[in-house]
């Protein structure tokens, strides 16, 4: 395809890169220098992102919040909610915003051409002509109100999307630990802020300042386009300019982050965060972090350099650094901070532990110096950093797209390097660079002088000791409440009443009709007439079945043995995720963990176990379940590949104690920490958790109880009888696993498929196992009315109502009811009128339930009357074809979005396995299409009345009084 610009734009260069399959161009645009880089590929999921270089000089989240503002409403699109109006006018595959330290970006993508013009359309106006709207910014950034509203007697408070937002991501530790750690590390540069805005300084930022931070990073001299796809490039800068680049001059600035000023000599901070119980227990709680300032992540060769050094630390159990902070009894666990960061314009590297005290951070000083200064000096085996090598090839190679569209995950890998202006196509053609390290790596001492000059010999070292405070977070609650009495002591009463004004004129603003005739859209005319499947080979190995299917994975090999899942006690049901958990990370035959995993590493990109468990079709009280052993390797290395899960299968040990003591309380502290980002996930869990069996066993395994129950396992090992039940129990799951039938799942480029066939017939078991009894668990039929406090200064809420599986007539409609519900009503009254940073509502087919959540919310009572009054705005409230176009439209959009080749087929195997063929699929997706607005009153008011719901909430022990007038039995988690 020519790929010739539009007379508006230069071609600078253009270069293939054969390992990814595309061709990389980059254009400038003639007037403002416009950055345009194009990521050729024969796609039809097309992928856009304008990006802008944002550089805060405070923590006041002035980028954040110009992020939300600027989507809410243009110079062509003059409605207060486009970006939200347009998620359900589009078949997009990927809508959002983002923030990070140093840029701002707006991606989307899209399979439908029509779709993707438009969304480009809209997106090209929301960036570069904004509205700005004052009342958009007191909803999205922050303001004052009375707590009654009206009452200028009543207090003040603080209200706004992007306040509450960042009061949820402040209330994760590790999220506090980053920022501070920035802080220290980068005492000059924009790094030493936080650019999503810490909620003490949030409240600072004045309109105008917002405005005048538009005004000098929003312009197309400050812009990066990045594309992916099969739309010729001419055609998109075409539209670029058209729209929105022809109306703009060069502007005479250039914003770049400079290089940090260095320290001569390592340096050590104290910090604390807060514990909301002031009667907690305090030890055992500090968390200790090293980090080093490295070099530029422009250079890519002290980048790959970097990333080499922090594999051969860090990259597994066998790593020396990973070892030592898994073993050491100075904390409970390595911090998940570990690692190398390269988002940033200077690399940093960081590791350290949690789960300690203060008093041992020179020890974890000497521990983990200790282990670079033996790197330093005696190196690594060669096979050790082949093993890292590999890995990065790995990471080069393999086509992802399962989370984001492949498409967005080039370009931002690309986009730290276009920000600061250094060599995006060298980022992403890899290989020349990884040829050169590879070469380097031969040399006898190469190791050793990364770690001496990386890092033993590097004087900008900060160690930072964060231990936990019981009166921090009342300290920070009063200082907040002294500084808004003071506001309103100040107050005269013109003041007050603009206070007053002002949220009047916000709700009416929320509450207004816009007309969304203006905004383009797609409708059901181009929806396709039905989804793509991938189309797979079964055969049998002796009597063992296989699944293979031929995908472009770009010369890697996707292999799972699938087992179902035999029937378990109620004393080993607790403890399936800790054997899928242990079993990659133990020793295997003669050798132990740390020799397996040091294997592993040499063969694999990665090998895991996971188990899934569905309702079936037509009964959620009915389940299917199944445990699989997974990896990927190159094919080259498949005939090792097979040797090592059958290996594993077979031979895994469960005596290595002390390996699986750590391996608990590693995931301890995972779980943990996934509140303040998963919460209203948790939420939604815990309260279907009554509702089906595939529910409660989910709340009970991975969800709040969960947690509580890993807490309760991690601390019985203080006996070491316990810690031996423990590993028995693994056992006895595993010989029921091993005596259950199988079979194989086989993902791979089309040429290769035959060869790696023949591989696993002539390595693999032909013989089926006879197996036994498989798992069934009890029907579920009850309500749950519960409050879990925590550490957290928002709110999680949830309501669950039981509803049917998907093979029944009324899924479909309760499936398009979710939508429906947050675009109509949920949106404005959570998220916009509530100050929550979202909420909505969804139909989950495979547990039978319909949930509604909230997610990081100032309000919780408030809240579940919203989702009651949501269903009352259902029911009285005349409703127009559009807004039910929108839902299905949004439905049909998450049904048929493109995964990455193998994801496709591993997610088409797992959903046959468990009932849901193609033409099961196909059969739901038709119905979506012809659900009416008379369906949805009617399933709602059939499944969804006061007396079947179930309510969870998480919130903070604050919340207690609360919870305890609606009726919530309190938990403290």
């Amino acid at each position: 395809m020519s790929q010739l610009p539009h007379p508006s734009f230069d071609m600078i260069r253009s270069e293939a890169v054969d390992s990814l399959n595309i061709v990389v161009h980059e254009y400038r645009h003639k007037v403002t220098g416009a950055q345009h880089i194009h990521i050729e590929a024969d796609n039809s999921e097309n992928v856009f992102l304008v990006a802008l270089r944002t550089v805060p000089e405070d923590s006041t989240g002035v980028a954040h919040i110009l992020e939300h503002t600027a989507l809410c409403g243009s110079e062509k699109y003059p409605v207060r909610d486009p970006f939200f109006m347009m998620i359900r006018r589009s078949l997009n595959t990927f809508m959002n915003a983002f923030t990070s330290s140093d840029w701002t970006a707006y991606p989307f993508a899209s399979q439908n051409r029509k779709d993707f013009d438009n969304l480009l359309d809209v997106y090209l106006d929301a960036v570069f002509f904004s509205r700005l709207d004052k009342l958009d910014f007191a909803q999205e950034g922050h303001r004052l109100e009375f707590e009654d509203t009206e009452n200028p007697a009543s207090d003040l408070v603080y209200k706004g999307v992007v306040y509450n937002e960042m009061k949820g991501a402040m209330s994760s530790i590790p999220s506090q630990l980053w920022h501070k750690l920035c802080e220290k590390l980068y005492p000059t540069t924009t790094y030493h802020y936080n650019s999503g805005g810490d909620p003490a300084e949030i409240t600072e930022l004045s309109y105008e300042q917002l405005q005048e931070f538009y005004q000098s990073h929003y312009h197309p001299s400050n812009a990066i386009f990045m594309t992916f796809g099969d739309i010729p490039v001419h055609e998109l800068q075409e539209k670029f300019e058209d729209q929105a680049l022809c109306k703009f001059q060069a502007l005479d600035k250039t914003i770049s982050v400079p290089a940090e000023q260095r320290y001569d000599n390592p340096q050590q901070y104290n910090a604390h965060y807060p514990l909301d119980d002031q009667d907690a227990d305090t030890n055992d709680k500090t968390h200790i972090v090293m980090s080093w300032l490295l070099g530029k992540s422009t250079d890519l060769a002290a980048t790959l350099e970097a990333q080499l050094l922090s594999s051969l630390l860090l990259d597994n159990s066998a790593s020396p650094l990973q070892q030592a902070l898994e073993t050491t009894e100075l904390g409970s666990s390595p911090s998940p901070l570990c690692g190398l960061d390269d988002s940033q314009f200077e690399l940093s590297f960081c590791c350290g532990i949690e789960g300690s005290n203060p008093e041992q951070n020179k020890a974890l000083e000497d521990l983990v110096l200790g282990v670079i200064e033996n790197l330093a000096e005696n190196g690594l085996p060669q096979e050790q950093v082949e093993a890292s090598l590999h890995q990065l090839e790995l990471q080069q190679r393999e086509i992802g797209g399962d989370s984001y569209p492949y498409g967005l995950q080039l370009i931002l890998t690309g986009l730290t390097a276009a920000t600061h202006r250094g060599d995006v196509l060298a980022l992403l053609n890899l290989e020349p660079a990884l040829a050169e390290l590879r070469e380097k790596a031969q040399q006898a001492d190469f190791v050793q002088q990364l770690a001496r000059r990386l890092l033993l010999d590097n004087q900008h070292r900060v160690t930072l000791t964060m231990a936990p405070d019981p009166k921090l977070a009342q300290q920070q609650l009063d200082e907040e409440k002294q500084k808004l009495a003071a506001i309103k002591a100040g107050l005269n009463e013109e003041e007050k009443q603009a206070i007053i004004d002002q949220s009047l004129a916000l709700l009416e603003r929320q509450n207004q009709v816009d007309d969304a005739s203006i905004l383009p859209k797609v409708g059901i005319a181009d929806v396709p007439a039905s989804s793509h499947y991938p189309d797979p080979e079964n055969g049998a190995l002796g009597e063992l079945p296989y699944t293979r299917y031929a995908a472009g994975t770009n010369g890697l090999v996707y292999q799972q043995i699938v087992i179902k899942t035999p029937q378990l006690s109620d004393e080993l049901i607790p403890l399936l995720p800790y054997y899928c958990m242990a079993l990659t990370e133990l020793g295997v035959g003669e050798q132990d963990y740390l020799q397996s995993q040091m294997k592993q590493s040499q063969i694999v990109g990665s090998m895991s176990a996971f188990s899934s468990v569905r309702g079936t079709v037509n009964d959620s009280q009915e389940i299917n379940a199944y445990i699989s052993l997974s990896a990927k390797a190159l094919t080259r290395n498949h005939k090792a590949l097979c040797d090592l899960m059958l290996d594993t299968l077979h031979n895994v040990r469960f005596d290595e104690l002390q390996r699986l003591q750590e391996l608990v309380a590693h995931a301890r502290a995972r779980m943990q920490q996934s509140v303040t980002g998963s919460g209203h996930s948790l939420a939604m869990t815990a309260a279907s958790a009554g509702i089906s069996p595939c529910a409660q066993l989910t709340h009970r395994l991975t969800g709040l109880a969960g947690i509580q129950a890993i807490k309760d396992l991690d601390e019985s090992f203080a006996n070491e009888t316990a810690l031996q039940a423990f590993a028995d129990k693994l056992k006895a799951i595993h010989q029921l696993v091993l005596a259950s039938s199988k079979q194989y799942l086989l993902v791979s480029d089309k040429e290769s498929l035959d060869t790696l066939s023949d591989n696993l017939a002539e390595l693999w078991p032909n013989t089926q196992s006879q197996g036994g009894e498989l798992l069934s668990l009890p029907k579920q039929n009850s309500r749950l009315q519960q409050a879990w406090t925590t550490n957290t200064q928002v709110n999680f809420c949830a309501k669950a109502y039981p509803t049917v599986a998907s093979g029944h007539e009324d899924a479909a409609a309760l499936s398009v009811l979710g939508g429906f519900l947050r675009n109509g009503y949920l949106h404005r009254a959570i998220r916009e009128q509530g100050g929550a940073y979202g909420g909505g509502a969804s139909q989950d087919n495979n547990i039978a339930a319909f949930r509604f959540y909230s997610y990081r919310d100032p309000r919780f009572e408030e809240t579940l009357t919203d989702f009651d009054g949501a269903l009352e705005w259902l029911a009285n409230t005349e409703h127009d074809e559009q807004a039910l176009e929108e839902a299905v439209l949004g439905v049909i959009s998450a049904l048929d979005k493109p995964s990455s080749p193998a994801g496709e087929a591993k997610q088409d195997f797992h959903a046959r396995l468990h009932g849901r063929s193609p033409e099961v699929r196909e059969d739901f997706r038709q119905r979506i299409l012809k659900v009416s607005i008379a369906d949805l009153q009617r399933v709602a008011k059939t499944y969804l009345r006061p007396e079947l719901a179930s309510t969870v909430v998480i919130c903070p022990p604050a919340g207690e009084a609360s919870a305890k007038s609606l009726g919530l039995d309190i938990i403290n988690l």
